[in-house]
């Protein structure tokens, strides 16, 4: 297993959105990449369970130096591995798994797994987060997010889910370092009817709504 992450935070401050693609093929992915990048997006995740993958992100690194390439949805080591070899610069997990952590953190890659409870999310800190997903974000909202922020300030937190142009300011008011996107900023349609043109003004509403 090599390290390939070169991961920016400098990038991702400019930007603090991981936008999460899920089920989408490479060639209209290389589409949705020129437009992100043009809106002045800068970090973009592949979920493991999408097809194909690993080469996506193998493209992506190689095609786009000015984007931060991620892979999501890693629940394993052997995920991890997979990842790692294809290029990824960061990891995304929907769960808390310690040797996926612990792995990331030896090989100096930034990783995000996913947690909800206040005790899981200090847990995921502890094994060494870069930041913490908070999945799912949807029920609770950016009121949770401010709960847990209060005493545990010194987390990185990223809620994903249920974030959209119309709510995603008060996530950062709330306390959150960035968020991650999925559907609600690939917009399905626009994806399906190949609108890039469409979906590089929801991009910038979407960067713009970053206070």
């Amino acid at each position: 297993m090599k390290n390939n992450s070169g991961f920016s935070w400098e990038l991702f401050d400019e930007a603090p959105v991981v936008g999460i693609v899920r089920g989408i093929p490479l060639e209209k992915v290389l589409k949705i990449a020129d437009v992100y990048v043009e809106s002045g997006l800068t970090t973009i995740e592949i979920t493991m369970n999408t097809a194909g993958a690993i080469e996506i992100i193998t493209v992506l690194r190689n095609r786009y130096p000015q984007l931060n390439v991620g892979a999501g949805t890693v629940c394993s080591l052997f995920d991890l591995t997979e990842a790692v070899n294809a290029g990824a610069q960061f990891i995304v997990t929907p769960i808390i798994d310690a040797e996926v952590i612990r792995k990331s953190v030896e090989l100096n890659i930034p990783i995000f797994p996913g947690a909800y409870t206040p005790t899981e999310i200090y847990n995921a800190w502890k094994l060494g987060a870069s930041a913490v997903k908070i999945f799912p974000a949807t029920q609770l909202g950016n009121q949770y997010i401010k709960d847990i922020a209060a005493p545990l300030n010194k987390i990185k937190l990223l809620p994903t889910g249920g974030v959209s142009v119309a709510n995603i300011n008060s996530f950062f008011q709330s306390g959150a370092i960035g968020v991650g996107m999925g559907s609600s900023l690939f917009d399905k349609k626009m994806v399906d009817e190949e609108n890039f043109e469409g979906l590089k003004k929801h991009f910038i509403k979407i960067k713009n709504q970053i206070k």
